[in-house]
């Protein structure tokens, strides 16, 4: 039982340790801009079906604590991929993004 306790744990510990750079600046830049202001989208439309036909609506919003805290988005994305990889980004957040 124990020579499969220890490699199950070993692996559970493992997945937590820090992810690539590169990895880590994807993953950070969503944070990123959604530190920028609100997002999200809206959608309005006709569904037929067997029950006949309706109007249909979706609306979704998303927004970031960053944001409301008026935190920067590049610092976010710095903050971010130094607390993922444990490394500085190797691309700064002003270069991956415009406007």
């Amino acid at each position: 039982m124990l020579r499969l306790a220890l490699p199950v744990l070993l692996l559970l510990v493992a997945a937590c340790g820090p992810v690539p750079v590169h990895r880590a600046e994807e993953l950070c830049l969503q944070a990123a801009r959604e530190a920028k202001g609100p997002t999200g989208t809206a959608a309005i439309g006709i569904v037929s079906g067997p029950s006949g036909t309706r109007p249909r609506s979706d609306l979704e919003l998303n927004i970031s604590s960053d944001w409301l805290m008026g935190r920067d988005p590049a610092a976010v994305y710095e903050t971010c991929v130094v607390s993922k990889s444990g490394q500085v980004p190797t691309r700064p957040y002003n270069m991956l993004v415009r406007g």
